[in-house]
C-alpha cells in the first residue's frame, strides 16, 4: 500500500463534501442533532473500520464527531484512508 500525492490526495477529496488534508491526515467533522445520533454513527463506523482492518482516529464532541484517516504504517495517506473517507461519506448518506 502506496502513500498517495498530494494531487491526488487532494483529487479524491474534492470528490467529497468537508475533507481536508493535515499534516498527512485527512479529515472530516460532522455535526449531528443529537449526541447519540454521534455515538451511532462511531459505531457503524467502527464497525466496518474493523472488517477493512483500517481505524480512523476520532474525536467525539457534543453533537460533533472528527474522524481522522491516516496509515501509520506509511507515515500518511494511501488509497485504503480514500476508501475509508467513501465508507463513511455512505454510512452519512443512508
Amino acid at each position: 500500500m502506496a502513500l498517495l500525492s498530494q494531487d491526488e490526495i487532494q483529487s479524491a477529496l474534492n470528490q467529497m463534501d468537508g475533507w481536508s488534508l493535515s499534516k498527512n491526515t485527512i479529515v472530516k467533522t460532522i455535526s449531528f442533532k443529537t449526541y447519540m445520533d454521534g455515538i451511532q454513527f462511531v459505531n457503524k463506523l467502527a464497525e466496518i473500520a474493523e472488517s477493512m482492518n483500517h481505524h480512523p482516529d476520532l474525536k467525539v464532541g457534543w453533537c460533533k464527531v472528527d474522524v481522522l484517516f491516516t496509515s501509520h504504517d506509511q507515515g500518511g495517506v494511501t488509497d485504503q484512508c480514500i476508501r475509508m473517507a467513501q465508507t463513511v461519506e455512505k454510512i452519512l448518506d443512508n
